[in-house]
Protein backbone atom coordinates (compact mmCIF):
# COMPACT_ATOMS: atom_id res chain seq x y z
CA UNK A 1 0.00 0.00 0.00
CA UNK A 2 1.41 3.38 -1.10
CA UNK A 3 0.41 6.07 1.27
CA UNK A 4 0.89 9.65 1.19
CA UNK A 5 0.13 11.89 4.33
CA UNK A 6 -0.65 15.37 3.80
CA UNK A 7 -0.29 18.07 6.83
CA UNK A 8 0.01 22.00 7.16
CA UNK A 9 2.76 21.46 9.50
CA UNK A 10 5.14 18.42 10.57
CA UNK A 11 7.85 18.55 13.07
CA UNK A 12 10.48 19.52 13.08
CA UNK A 13 9.63 21.57 9.79
CA UNK A 14 7.01 23.45 11.29
CA UNK A 15 5.00 23.37 14.65
CA UNK A 16 2.09 25.55 15.64
CA UNK A 17 0.96 22.65 17.69
CA UNK A 18 0.25 19.25 18.33
CA UNK A 19 -0.71 18.80 14.45
CA UNK A 20 3.06 18.56 13.84
CA UNK A 21 3.65 16.09 16.64
CA UNK A 22 1.04 13.49 15.03
CA UNK A 23 2.25 14.45 11.27
CA UNK A 24 5.95 13.09 12.54
CA UNK A 25 4.45 10.05 15.01
CA UNK A 26 2.25 8.47 13.14
CA UNK A 27 3.72 8.55 9.53
CA UNK A 28 6.92 6.67 11.23
CA UNK A 29 4.52 4.19 12.50
CA UNK A 30 2.89 3.63 9.80
CA UNK A 31 5.89 3.13 8.02
CA UNK A 32 6.51 -0.38 9.51
CA UNK A 33 3.58 -1.18 7.17
CA UNK A 34 3.07 0.35 4.21
CA UNK A 35 5.15 2.84 2.04
CA UNK A 36 4.84 5.72 3.41
CA UNK A 37 5.82 9.56 2.01
CA UNK A 38 4.46 13.18 3.70
CA UNK A 39 4.01 16.24 1.92
CA UNK A 40 3.49 19.81 3.64
CA UNK A 41 3.48 23.80 2.09
CA UNK A 42 7.69 24.94 2.57
CA UNK A 43 7.08 27.99 3.83
CA UNK A 44 9.31 31.27 3.98
CA UNK A 45 11.04 30.53 7.53
CA UNK A 46 11.99 26.99 6.87
CA UNK A 47 15.50 26.50 6.08
CA UNK A 48 15.77 25.10 1.91
CA UNK A 49 19.07 23.26 3.16
CA UNK A 50 19.09 19.62 2.31
CA UNK A 51 16.40 19.87 -0.10
CA UNK A 52 16.32 19.21 -3.74
CA UNK A 53 14.16 19.46 -6.14
CA UNK A 54 11.62 16.91 -7.61
CA UNK A 55 9.58 17.76 -10.34
CA UNK A 56 7.74 21.40 -11.24
CA UNK A 57 4.47 21.84 -12.91
CA UNK A 58 2.06 24.64 -13.91
CA UNK A 59 -1.78 24.38 -12.09
CA UNK A 60 -4.34 26.47 -13.72
CA UNK A 61 -6.33 27.57 -10.64
CA UNK A 62 -9.25 29.68 -11.43
CA UNK A 63 -7.98 31.81 -14.01
CA UNK A 64 -4.74 32.18 -12.80
CA UNK A 65 -1.63 29.79 -13.95
CA UNK A 66 0.96 29.17 -10.83
CA UNK A 67 4.27 27.48 -11.07
CA UNK A 68 4.48 24.79 -8.48
CA UNK A 69 7.78 23.19 -7.51
CA UNK A 70 7.85 20.36 -5.32
CA UNK A 71 10.85 19.93 -3.23
CA UNK A 72 11.75 16.91 -1.23
CA UNK A 73 14.29 15.08 1.45
CA UNK A 74 14.76 11.50 2.39
CA UNK A 75 13.78 10.77 6.37
CA UNK A 76 14.58 7.56 7.03
CA UNK A 77 12.05 5.16 5.73
CA UNK A 78 9.70 8.05 4.70
CA UNK A 79 10.38 10.60 1.82
CA UNK A 80 9.15 14.14 2.60
CA UNK A 81 7.87 16.52 -0.11
CA UNK A 82 7.11 20.23 0.05
CA UNK A 83 4.99 22.06 -1.89
CA UNK A 84 6.57 25.59 -3.13
CA UNK A 85 4.41 28.59 -4.74
CA UNK A 86 5.13 32.47 -4.17
CA UNK A 87 1.90 33.04 -2.12
CA UNK A 88 2.31 30.02 -0.09
CA UNK A 89 5.90 30.19 0.58
CA UNK A 90 6.76 34.01 1.16
CA UNK A 91 5.51 34.39 4.59
CA UNK A 92 7.39 33.84 7.98
CA UNK A 93 4.63 32.30 9.56
CA UNK A 94 2.56 29.54 8.64
CA UNK A 95 -0.79 31.06 8.79
CA UNK A 96 -1.02 34.77 10.10
CA UNK A 97 0.53 37.52 11.97
CA UNK A 98 0.24 39.55 15.37
CA UNK A 99 -2.51 41.27 12.85
CA UNK A 100 -4.17 38.02 12.21
CA UNK A 101 -4.59 35.31 10.08
CA UNK A 102 -3.34 36.11 6.53
CA UNK A 103 -6.32 37.21 4.05
CA UNK A 104 -5.29 34.79 1.16
CA UNK A 105 -5.32 31.69 3.10
CA UNK A 106 -7.99 30.72 1.18
CA UNK A 107 -6.36 31.14 -1.91
CA UNK A 108 -2.76 29.88 -0.51
CA UNK A 109 -4.13 26.48 0.81
CA UNK A 110 -6.75 26.29 -1.74
CA UNK A 111 -3.44 26.16 -4.14
CA UNK A 112 -1.71 23.68 -1.72
CA UNK A 113 -4.31 21.45 -1.79
CA UNK A 114 -4.29 21.09 -5.75
CA UNK A 115 -0.57 20.58 -5.57
CA UNK A 116 -1.59 17.27 -3.62
CA UNK A 117 -3.78 15.90 -5.55
CA UNK A 118 -1.52 16.53 -8.59
CA UNK A 119 1.18 15.21 -6.56
CA UNK A 120 -0.62 11.96 -5.20
CA UNK A 121 -1.84 11.47 -8.85
CA UNK A 122 2.19 11.16 -9.90
CA UNK A 123 3.04 9.33 -6.71
CA UNK A 124 0.71 6.59 -8.03
CA UNK A 125 -0.26 6.81 -4.07
CA UNK A 126 -3.30 4.14 -2.83
CA UNK A 127 -4.85 6.58 -0.18
CA UNK A 128 -4.32 10.40 0.62
CA UNK A 129 -4.25 11.37 4.23
CA UNK A 130 -5.67 14.52 5.17
CA UNK A 131 -5.67 16.75 8.30
CA UNK A 132 -7.37 19.70 9.12
CA UNK A 133 -9.35 22.56 7.07
CA UNK A 134 -6.20 23.59 5.18
CA UNK A 135 -6.06 20.03 3.32
CA UNK A 136 -9.57 19.48 3.08
CA UNK A 137 -10.59 20.82 -0.74
CA UNK A 138 -7.84 17.97 -1.56
CA UNK A 139 -11.14 15.59 -0.91
CA UNK A 140 -13.45 17.52 -3.40
CA UNK A 141 -10.18 17.89 -6.12
CA UNK A 142 -9.77 14.37 -6.39
CA UNK A 143 -13.71 13.41 -6.41
CA UNK A 144 -14.13 16.15 -9.19
CA UNK A 145 -10.49 14.92 -11.09
CA UNK A 146 -12.27 11.42 -9.99
CA UNK A 147 -8.83 10.24 -8.96
CA UNK A 148 -8.45 6.49 -8.50
CA UNK A 149 -6.93 6.71 -4.91
CA UNK A 150 -9.17 7.04 -1.63
CA UNK A 151 -8.84 9.78 0.23
CA UNK A 152 -9.64 9.77 4.74
CA UNK A 153 -10.07 13.01 6.18
CA UNK A 154 -8.99 13.28 9.58
CA UNK A 155 -10.21 16.14 12.21
CA UNK A 156 -8.08 17.63 14.85
CA UNK A 157 -9.63 20.23 16.18
CA UNK A 158 -13.65 21.29 14.95
CA UNK A 159 -12.86 24.88 16.36
CA UNK A 160 -10.79 25.63 12.98
CA UNK A 161 -12.81 25.05 10.00
CA UNK A 162 -11.08 27.31 7.07
CA UNK A 163 -14.29 29.75 6.86
CA UNK A 164 -13.98 32.31 3.95
CA UNK A 165 -15.95 34.67 1.71
CA UNK A 166 -17.97 33.13 -0.73
CA UNK A 167 -15.73 35.03 -3.63
CA UNK A 168 -12.89 32.42 -2.80
CA UNK A 169 -15.00 29.83 -4.86
CA UNK A 170 -14.37 32.06 -8.10
CA UNK A 171 -10.98 32.73 -6.69
CA UNK A 172 -10.05 28.93 -6.54
CA UNK A 173 -12.16 27.71 -9.86
CA UNK A 174 -14.77 26.30 -7.74
CA UNK A 175 -18.01 25.45 -9.18
CA UNK A 176 -20.34 27.93 -8.08
CA UNK A 177 -22.91 24.38 -8.10
CA UNK A 178 -20.99 23.55 -4.29
CA UNK A 179 -22.60 26.95 -2.85
CA UNK A 180 -25.35 24.86 -0.67
CA UNK A 181 -25.84 23.54 2.68
CA UNK A 182 -24.58 19.91 1.94
CA UNK A 183 -22.23 20.86 0.33
CA UNK A 184 -19.51 24.12 0.96
CA UNK A 185 -21.73 26.55 2.49
CA UNK A 186 -21.70 27.73 5.88
CA UNK A 187 -23.84 30.76 6.86
CA UNK A 188 -23.43 32.43 3.48
CA UNK A 189 -19.53 31.81 3.37
CA UNK A 190 -17.26 28.99 2.26
CA UNK A 191 -16.59 26.38 4.70
CA UNK A 192 -13.34 24.25 3.88
CA UNK A 193 -14.00 21.89 6.28
CA UNK A 194 -17.00 20.54 4.84
CA UNK A 195 -15.07 20.20 1.98
CA UNK A 196 -13.10 17.01 4.24
CA UNK A 197 -16.15 15.71 5.57
CA UNK A 198 -18.21 15.82 2.29
CA UNK A 199 -16.02 14.40 0.05
CA UNK A 200 -13.62 12.31 1.95
CA UNK A 201 -14.35 8.41 1.58
CA UNK A 202 -13.59 8.29 5.06
CA UNK A 203 -13.19 10.48 8.36
CA UNK A 204 -11.60 9.82 11.50
CA UNK A 205 -11.08 12.51 14.80
CA UNK A 206 -7.99 11.92 17.22
CA UNK A 207 -10.13 9.69 19.93
CA UNK A 208 -13.22 7.93 20.29
CA UNK A 209 -15.21 9.99 22.44
CA UNK A 210 -14.41 12.99 20.80
CA UNK A 211 -15.57 11.63 17.33
CA UNK A 212 -19.17 11.22 19.68
CA UNK A 213 -18.86 14.40 21.49
CA UNK A 214 -18.85 16.53 17.45
CA UNK A 215 -22.26 14.97 16.98
CA UNK A 216 -24.00 17.07 19.34
CA UNK A 217 -24.29 20.83 19.23
CA UNK A 218 -22.03 21.72 22.70
CA UNK A 219 -19.16 20.26 20.85
CA UNK A 220 -20.21 20.36 17.42
CA UNK A 221 -19.06 23.86 16.19
CA UNK A 222 -22.08 24.48 14.04
CA UNK A 223 -21.23 21.31 12.10
CA UNK A 224 -23.02 18.34 14.46
CA UNK A 225 -25.92 18.39 11.94
CA UNK A 226 -23.59 17.97 9.10
CA UNK A 227 -20.96 15.59 10.60
CA UNK A 228 -24.78 13.54 11.38
CA UNK A 229 -25.42 13.34 7.70
CA UNK A 230 -22.10 11.06 7.26
CA UNK A 231 -21.45 9.77 10.32
CA UNK A 232 -21.53 6.07 8.97
CA UNK A 233 -18.10 7.20 7.55
CA UNK A 234 -16.91 8.80 10.66
CA UNK A 235 -14.85 6.99 13.42
CA UNK A 236 -12.17 8.14 16.41
CA UNK A 237 -8.97 6.69 17.05
CA UNK A 238 -6.75 7.94 20.07
CA UNK A 239 -3.66 9.77 18.53
CA UNK A 240 -0.04 8.92 20.41
CA UNK A 241 3.08 10.29 20.41
CA UNK A 242 6.35 10.06 19.36
CA UNK A 243 8.22 7.82 22.40
CA UNK A 244 11.93 8.14 20.88
CA UNK A 245 11.71 12.21 20.79
CA UNK A 246 9.91 11.89 24.22
CA UNK A 247 12.04 9.53 26.18
CA UNK A 248 13.54 11.31 29.36
CA UNK A 249 15.94 7.96 29.77
CA UNK A 250 17.36 9.84 26.07
CA UNK A 251 16.54 13.53 26.03
CA UNK A 252 19.04 15.91 25.20
CA UNK A 253 17.49 18.75 26.17
CA UNK A 254 17.58 17.68 29.59
CA UNK A 255 19.98 18.89 32.27
CA UNK A 256 19.57 15.21 33.89
CA UNK A 257 18.41 11.81 31.93
CA UNK A 258 16.65 9.41 34.49
CA UNK A 259 14.11 6.79 34.20
CA UNK A 260 11.49 5.30 36.28
CA UNK A 261 14.47 3.38 38.18
CA UNK A 262 16.52 6.64 39.00
CA UNK A 263 13.74 9.48 39.70
CA UNK A 264 16.32 11.37 41.88
CA UNK A 265 17.70 12.72 38.78
CA UNK A 266 14.64 13.53 37.76
CA UNK A 267 14.01 16.06 40.97
CA UNK A 268 17.97 17.55 39.75
CA UNK A 269 15.90 18.50 36.99
CA UNK A 270 13.58 20.31 38.90
CA UNK A 271 16.41 22.06 41.13
CA UNK A 272 17.52 23.33 37.96
CA UNK A 273 14.13 24.61 36.69
CA UNK A 274 13.71 26.70 39.61
CA UNK A 275 17.17 27.97 39.52
CA UNK A 276 16.48 29.53 36.45
CA UNK A 277 13.03 30.90 37.55
CA UNK A 278 11.59 33.14 40.38
CA UNK A 279 10.20 29.76 42.21
CA UNK A 280 11.94 28.51 45.65
CA UNK A 281 12.04 25.11 47.19
CA UNK A 282 12.41 22.61 45.30
CA UNK A 283 10.51 20.12 48.09
CA UNK A 284 7.15 21.80 46.99
CA UNK A 285 5.30 19.85 44.55
CA UNK A 286 5.33 21.36 41.06
CA UNK A 287 2.35 21.93 38.95
CA UNK A 288 2.96 22.78 35.15
CA UNK A 289 0.87 23.86 32.51
CA UNK A 290 2.10 23.68 28.89
CA UNK A 291 -0.80 25.37 26.71
CA UNK A 292 -2.20 27.61 24.03
CA UNK A 293 -3.69 30.44 25.95
CA UNK A 294 -6.70 30.76 24.51
CA UNK A 295 -10.00 30.26 26.53
CA UNK A 296 -10.62 25.88 24.69
CA UNK A 297 -7.80 25.05 27.23
CA UNK A 298 -9.51 26.20 30.40
CA UNK A 299 -7.55 29.02 30.82
CA UNK A 300 -10.92 31.03 32.21
CA UNK A 301 -11.01 27.96 34.83
CA UNK A 302 -7.48 28.46 35.79
CA UNK A 303 -7.68 32.31 36.60
CA UNK A 304 -10.93 32.17 38.58
CA UNK A 305 -9.31 29.30 41.08
CA UNK A 306 -6.29 30.70 40.76
CA UNK A 307 -6.32 32.46 44.43
CA UNK A 308 -7.40 29.27 46.11
CA UNK A 309 -4.43 27.11 43.70
CA UNK A 310 -1.43 29.40 44.52
CA UNK A 311 -2.90 29.44 48.41
CA UNK A 312 -1.66 25.73 48.70
CA UNK A 313 1.78 24.83 49.75
CA UNK A 314 3.14 24.09 45.38
CA UNK A 315 4.50 26.03 42.79
CA UNK A 316 2.99 26.61 39.60
CA UNK A 317 4.76 27.28 35.96
CA UNK A 318 3.00 28.38 33.02
CA UNK A 319 4.32 28.31 29.69
CA UNK A 320 2.16 29.32 26.42
CA UNK A 321 1.60 32.18 24.11
CA UNK A 322 -1.97 32.76 22.87
CA UNK A 323 -4.37 36.12 23.47
CA UNK A 324 -2.75 39.05 24.72
CA UNK A 325 -5.26 39.17 27.80
CA UNK A 326 -4.03 35.86 29.17
CA UNK A 327 -0.59 36.93 28.49
CA UNK A 328 -0.94 40.27 30.46
CA UNK A 329 -2.55 38.35 33.15
CA UNK A 330 -0.29 35.74 33.95
CA UNK A 331 2.72 38.48 33.50
CA UNK A 332 1.04 40.50 36.26
CA UNK A 333 0.47 37.48 38.48
CA UNK A 334 3.96 36.38 38.56
CA UNK A 335 5.04 39.75 40.07
CA UNK A 336 1.99 39.23 42.84
CA UNK A 337 2.62 35.50 43.66
CA UNK A 338 6.02 34.30 44.44
CA UNK A 339 5.04 30.71 43.94
CA UNK A 340 3.93 31.09 40.58
CA UNK A 341 6.11 32.06 36.95
CA UNK A 342 5.30 32.30 33.64
CA UNK A 343 7.21 31.54 30.90
CA UNK A 344 5.61 34.05 27.38
CA UNK A 345 5.90 32.26 24.12
CA UNK A 346 6.76 28.46 23.05
CA UNK A 347 9.86 26.89 23.38
CA UNK A 348 10.60 23.86 22.38
CA UNK A 349 13.39 22.62 24.36
CA UNK A 350 11.94 25.09 27.22
CA UNK A 351 8.72 22.68 27.62
CA UNK A 352 11.08 19.40 27.69
CA UNK A 353 12.89 20.97 30.51
CA UNK A 354 9.21 21.40 32.15
CA UNK A 355 7.64 18.05 31.48
CA UNK A 356 11.23 16.71 33.49
CA UNK A 357 11.02 19.09 36.42
CA UNK A 358 7.01 18.65 36.92
CA UNK A 359 5.37 16.93 39.40
CA UNK A 360 1.98 17.46 38.01
CA UNK A 361 0.33 18.60 34.98
CA UNK A 362 -2.70 20.69 34.52
CA UNK A 363 -5.23 20.34 31.68
CA UNK A 364 -8.56 21.78 32.58
CA UNK A 365 -9.41 22.14 28.83
CA UNK A 366 -12.73 22.93 28.06
CA UNK A 367 -12.93 20.98 25.04
CA UNK A 368 -10.00 18.35 24.17
CA UNK A 369 -10.02 16.61 20.83
CA UNK A 370 -6.95 14.01 22.30
CA UNK A 371 -4.65 16.28 23.69
CA UNK A 372 -0.89 15.25 23.91
CA UNK A 373 0.44 16.61 26.82
CA UNK A 374 -0.80 14.25 29.17
CA UNK A 375 1.09 11.52 27.20
CA UNK A 376 4.33 13.62 27.46
CA UNK A 377 4.02 14.11 30.76
CA UNK A 378 2.79 11.02 32.15
CA UNK A 379 6.44 9.68 29.89
CA UNK A 380 8.15 12.28 32.04
CA UNK A 381 6.93 10.71 35.01
CA UNK A 382 4.13 14.11 36.15
CA UNK A 383 0.84 12.99 36.73
CA UNK A 384 -2.11 14.90 34.62
CA UNK A 385 -4.75 16.42 36.09
CA UNK A 386 -7.70 16.91 33.48
CA UNK A 387 -11.68 17.91 32.53
CA UNK A 388 -12.96 14.54 31.56
CA UNK A 389 -13.40 15.37 27.83
CA UNK A 390 -12.32 14.27 24.57
CA UNK A 391 -9.01 12.85 24.64
CA UNK A 392 -8.70 13.20 28.07
CA UNK A 393 -11.45 10.99 28.52
CA UNK A 394 -10.24 7.95 26.93
CA UNK A 395 -6.29 8.29 28.30
CA UNK A 396 -6.55 9.40 31.90
CA UNK A 397 -7.94 7.14 34.41
CA UNK A 398 -8.41 7.65 38.50
CA UNK A 399 -9.43 4.45 38.81
CA UNK A 400 -6.28 1.31 39.74
CA UNK A 401 -5.90 -0.96 36.76
CA UNK A 402 -5.72 0.91 33.49
CA UNK A 403 -2.39 2.79 32.18
CA UNK A 404 -2.82 6.26 32.13
CA UNK A 405 -3.40 7.76 35.61
CA UNK A 406 -3.76 10.71 37.14
CA UNK A 407 -6.99 12.94 38.45
CA UNK A 408 -9.59 13.66 36.61
CA UNK A 409 -12.79 15.47 37.34
CA UNK A 410 -16.21 16.05 35.48
CA UNK A 411 -17.65 19.38 35.52
CA UNK A 412 -15.29 22.30 34.25
CA UNK A 413 -16.20 24.01 37.88
CA UNK A 414 -13.73 25.75 40.37
CA UNK A 415 -14.99 23.58 43.25
CA UNK A 416 -14.10 19.72 41.25
CA UNK A 417 -11.04 21.34 39.97
CA UNK A 418 -9.74 22.40 42.61
CA UNK A 419 -11.26 18.70 44.50
CA UNK A 420 -8.95 17.21 41.96
CA UNK A 421 -6.10 19.51 42.98
CA UNK A 422 -6.35 18.84 46.36
CA UNK A 423 -6.69 15.11 45.75
CA UNK A 424 -3.40 15.10 43.79
CA UNK A 425 -1.48 17.10 46.85
CA UNK A 426 -3.01 13.85 49.03
CA UNK A 427 -1.09 11.90 46.97
CA UNK A 428 1.93 13.56 46.83
CA UNK A 429 2.13 13.19 50.66
CA UNK A 430 1.91 9.61 50.53
CA UNK A 431 5.55 9.07 48.42
CA UNK A 432 4.87 5.57 48.16
CA UNK A 433 1.82 5.39 46.29
CA UNK A 434 2.92 9.01 44.44
CA UNK A 435 6.11 7.30 43.26
CA UNK A 436 4.18 3.90 42.29
CA UNK A 437 2.21 5.60 40.12
CA UNK A 438 4.35 7.76 38.45
CA UNK A 439 6.42 4.97 37.86
CA UNK A 440 2.89 3.18 36.12
CA UNK A 441 2.66 5.77 33.99
CA UNK A 442 6.36 5.70 32.72
CA UNK A 443 5.82 2.18 31.64
CA UNK A 444 2.55 2.28 29.77
CA UNK A 445 2.85 2.29 25.78
CA UNK A 446 2.01 5.84 24.41
CA UNK A 447 3.28 5.37 21.33
CA UNK A 448 1.52 5.37 18.15
CA UNK A 449 1.45 2.06 17.00
CA UNK A 450 -1.68 0.67 18.28
CA UNK A 451 -3.45 3.81 16.63
CA UNK A 452 -1.10 2.58 13.17
CA UNK A 453 -2.58 -0.38 13.56
CA UNK A 454 -6.30 0.93 13.79
CA UNK A 455 -5.53 3.45 10.46
CA UNK A 456 -4.01 0.57 8.50
CA UNK A 457 -7.15 -1.36 9.21
CA UNK A 458 -9.36 1.31 7.86
CA UNK A 459 -7.00 2.20 4.65
CA UNK A 460 -7.75 -1.33 3.67
CA UNK A 461 -11.76 -1.21 4.01
CA UNK A 462 -11.41 2.06 1.47
CA UNK A 463 -9.64 -0.46 -1.10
Amino acid sequence: MRLLFAASEIFPYAKSGGLADVADALPTALASHAEVARVMPLYGFMPKEGLRLHESFSLLVGDISYKIEILCKDSHAIKDYFVAFELLSATQKAYGNEQGDYANNDLRFGIFCAAVVELAARLKVDILHLNDWQCALCALFAKEQKRSFKTLFTIHNLAYQGVFERSSLERLGIDASYFHMDALEFYGKVNFMKAGIAYADAITTVSPSYAKEILTPEFGCGLEGFLKLHASKLSGILNGINQELFDPSKDMLLPCRYGSANMQEKYKNKVELLRDSRLKDPRKPLFVMVSRLVAQKGVELLLESIEELLAQKLNLYIIGEGEAKYRKKFVELAKEYPNFDFFEGYDEPHSHRLYAAADFLLMPSIFEPCGLNQFIAMRYGAIPIVHSVGGLKDSVFEEEGKCGRGFVFEKQTKKEFMEAIKRALDLRSKRAAFDAMRAENMACDFSFEPSALEYMKLYGSLL
